[in-house]
């Protein structure tokens, strides 16, 4: 087995465990050349045939992409079902999906990725409809009737996640004028980030050695260093090859990280794929526009978090620090979510990014506006603050405030 085999087939393995399936064998299988009507050889459904009798497999998983004439014809030689590594995650995300919205992106997905697939039905779906009404003539086939079905059903789902979008429009919009910053945690699936998210807020989200062990957006508040409260988003994990029809219908479960003031990249440093993951993160990312399209440099501030740390052999991870130390582009905190190594420093991080762009700005505001000067003093570093004579609204105070561009935004609106 290839190296790059290997990552790729305990990937499988992980998402068929997620679903709570047995996998009594796991094999990689070299294709010269696919084969239109079952992608494998003779020889090779043989052999996949044998395997499933002497381990008495009831389920097959290609780890690809199946077409419906593949997959049919699998099933009849195999004599067991078979889905591919859309059907599988697809079946995942319809088990984890928590929330109403979940509920609706995997429905949906659920749909689009069926409505190719009709053809794999029995042979009911071959026969006619009777006409309707006085028109006469041959109906509709079964078939048709049936991608109608699914195509009004698609269309209603789209229109209720577009009210969906909508309301988290308005929640998020209501987050942006609330004076609180908000961090988001992405990452490779099953990185940690909801034992992380768990360990900084106090929470009981899932965690589990899972792939998608998180499918829904949860948000906690957190207290941060020199930061009065903060909003602490935990996303869906990215994974390689995610079914089209899912990257589509989470669209808008991702867009929680668009409307971030800091993201938090979330890395597994103790698997060996670690690298590979990152890349897929940051392409992730690149398409959501959250990195330049030129030099990739991010929109909103990035930091990683080198999570697992407590794994790794002592002089591996004083390797990892003196790349760090070599280049200094991007800030890194290695942390462990299981046991808090390098969560303080984590959150010293963060609210140094959060701070980073601010810039010092004089007020001149009235004594009895208590409302506004306490918020400044809240949200904003004060650096003096000074009597400053009186006017028509009474006496006057001036304060010089460290305030980041969206604070002072905020500030303005009050």
């Amino acid at each position: 087995m290839s190296g790059d085999t290997a990552p790729r087939l305990e990937e499988a393995r992980g998402l068929a465990l997620a679903i709570g399936l047995v996998v009594v064998d796991a094999i990689a299988i070299p294709i010269r050349e696919a084969r239109a009507a079952t992608l494998f050889g003779e020889g090779q459904i043989q052999n996949i045939a044998i395997a499933c009798e002497q381990d008495a497999a009831g389920l097959v998983i290609v780890d690809g992409s199946l077409t419906a004439i593949q997959q049919r014809n699998l099933e009849e030689k195999l004599k067991r079902k078979v889905i591919d590594r859309t059907g599988l995650i697809l079946e995942i995300f319809g088990e984890r999906a928590a929330t109403a919205e979940g509920r609706l992106q995997v429905e949906l997905a659920h749909l689009d990725y069926q409505a190719g697939r009709l053809v794999r039905s029995w042979t009911h779906l071959e026969r006619q409809r009777g006409g309707f009404g006085f028109l006469g003539g041959p109906g509709e086939t079964q078939i048709e009737a049936d991608r109608r079905l699914i195509r009004d059903r698609m269309a209603k789902l789209r229109r209720e996640l577009e009210q969906v979008r909508r309301t988290r429009g308005l929640h998020r919009s209501r987050r942006e004028k609330a004076p609180w910053p908000v961090i988001a945690l992405v990452g490779y699936t099953n990185a940690g980030k909801s034992t992380l998210f768990n360990r900084l807020t106090g929470a009981s989200v899932m965690a589990e050695d899972l792939l998608f062990a998180t499918l829904d957006p949860t948000m906690r508040s957190i207290r941060l260093p020199g930061v009065d409260k903060a909003i602490l988003s935990d996303t869906v994990g990215f994974i390689s090859d995610l079914p089209t029809q899912l990257v589509a219908a989470f669209r808008a479960t991702l867009e929680e990280v668009t409307a971030a003031d800091v993201i938090v990249h979330v890395r597994d440093m103790a698997s060996p794929e670690s690298l590979a993951q990152k890349q897929h993160v940051l392409a992730i990312l690149q398409d959501l526009g959250l990195l330049d399209e030129q030099g990739g440099e991010p929109t909103i501030p990035l930091m990683e978090a080198w999570n697992k740390w407590d794994l790794l052999p002592p002089d591996q991870a004083a390797e990892l620090m003196d790349q760090v130390q070599a280049k200094s582009e991007t800030v890194v905190v290695p942390v462990s979510a299981l046991t808090g190594m390098g969560c303080e420093s984590l959150l010293e991080a963060v609210s140094k990014l959060l701070t980073q762009r601010a810039k010092l700005h004089s007020f001149v505001l009235p004594v009895g506006d208590g409302q506004r000067l306490a918020w400044l003093h809240a949200h904003g570093e004060v650096v003096s603050e000074d009597e400053a004579g009186s006017d028509e609204r009474g006496p006057l105070r001036r304060l010089d405030v460290r305030l980041d561009p969206r604070e002072l935004g905020r500030f303005v609106r009050l």
